[in-house]
């Protein structure tokens, strides 16, 4: 069976895939069920008030499950898709223990063919989390993988630079990873 299909029939079973990104192998699971999200959680030993991201596939996907305003579309069309992580108020049709009770949410839109493959397949966001325990150092090979999971898409050795992650509702930077630079600079254009 093709590797996408097998990863979307996982997906729809509130299963967990490893899947390459553009960075590191994320853990992914259907981001609008709360039961999938509950196993990511445990999977990675992560305590409940921290956030999981979620990976989107194309815009409209991304305005289904966050509010943006202009400044956050400009930022968007500037870095996306690509490795950095925006984080911006949840719509209510995601899951609360995505938000970790804060409302909002971290959104990464991959710029890897097969993530991507994968969530236009499934129709439907995935979460977007490094396929570690909390606190190790994320894989960027399918055999440094050790959290629980239930299908792996290898995707070969990743360049291992993890996200900047972009609070676009503070236009702060509140984790410096891949293109971090050009992101501070466009951040002050917006002010």
């Amino acid at each position: 069976m093709d590797p996408i299909d097998m990863a979307v029939r996982v997906l729809r079973r509130d299963g967990l895939i490893v899947y390459p990104t553009e960075t590191v192998y994320g853990l992914g699971a259907d981001a609008l069920s709360e039961d999938a999200v509950l196993k990511v959680y445990e999977a990675k030993n992560r305590p409940l008030s921290r956030p999981i991201s979620i990976a989107v596939s194309d815009m409209d996907m991304l305005g289904a499950v966050a509010v943006l305003d202009e400044a956050a579309r400009a930022f968007i069309e500037r870095f996306l898709p690509g490795p950095v992580t925006v984080v911006l108020p949840a719509k209510s049709c995601l899951p609360a223990i995505l938000t970790g009770g804060t409302g909002l949410v971290g959104i990464r839109w991959p710029d890897h063919e097969i993530a991507l493959a994968i969530i236009a397949r499934l129709d439907s966001p995935i979460t977007a989390t490094s396929a570690n325990v909390s606190g190790e150092i994320p894989p960027t090979r399918p055999e440094d993988v050790y959290v629980p999971n239930d299908y792996v898409v290898d995707g070969g050795e990743l360049p291992g630079t993890p996200s900047t992650v972009v609070d676009l509702t503070t236009r702060r930077i509140l984790r410096k990873g891949a293109e971090w630079e050009a992101v501070e600079a466009f951040l002050k254009t917006l002010r």
